[in-house]
């Protein structure tokens, strides 16, 4: 490689690509092959969940009516709102508008944030209900067994999910800081791009949750 050439070579692209489109592509990729093990792990949990319910579905329903809907709905609809604000962050990436794209991160965030301050309040009456699982659980109306099961898996369940979301509000706040930097331009976006991706895929993965859970009949 001439002096030229290497001079010419992106700040950005490593070395062991040749540009980066290619870069882009490997990253996006890798991406993709994270997520689908996350499917696997997810899947799995959904089938243990769903091979209970098969087992004890009036218990499963009666337990469910002890779920806040209207704040599960409530989150639903702050997520799927969270996940506009991830693709239109993408997208001011790819035209160049920094300033943009570092809003609606924050924006973003901040959405992940309220889910999260949500959940936690969801969390506090299941506390003060003592339908949290352990010694001091208490159900009526259903074999005390079974709707430990439920509350068990609800919070797993939920729980898991909810780390998946505070990792992606520190992994968009660190984007959001490089892009402040100005870390990002229309040739090189990937790490918002992939990004996006997880953020969206968290929030599919809580659509599947809240009939799951909420919605039992």
């Amino acid at each position: 490689m001439t002096r030229s050439n290497a001079t010419a070579r992106p700040a950005k692209l490593a070395h062991h690509f040749e540009d980066l489109t290619q870069q882009h592509e490997a990253a996006n990729l890798g991406m993709w092959v994270f997520l689908a093990q996350e499917v696997l792990f997810f899947g799995a949990i959904f089938l243990g969940y769903a091979t209970y319910r098969y087992l004890y579905p009036e218990v499963f329903v009666a337990a469910s009516h002890h779920l806040d809907v209207t704040l599960g709905s409530i989150n639903t609809g702050v997520l799927l709102t969270s996940s506009l604000t991830m693709a239109l962050s993408v997208h001011a990436a790819q035209i160049g508008h920094r300033r943009a794209l570092v809003g609606f991160l924050l924006v973003t965030m901040l959405l992940g944030t309220v889910f999260l301050g949500i959940k936690g309040l969801e969390y506090s009456h299941k506390f003060e209900e003592h339908l949290v699982p352990g010694s001091d659980f208490r159900f009526t109306g259903a074999p005390l067994g079974q709707a430990r099961l439920f509350f068990f898996l609800y919070f797993v369940m939920t729980a898991i999910h909810g780390l998946h979301v505070l990792i992606g509000i520190a992994v968009i706040g660190v984007i959001a800081l490089l892009a402040w930097r100005g870390g990002f331009s229309p040739d090189y976006y990937a790490p918002v791009e992939g990004t996006g991706l997880y953020w969206h895929f968290v929030d599919i993965v809580w659509v599947f949750l809240f009939p799951l859970l909420y919605l039992i009949r």
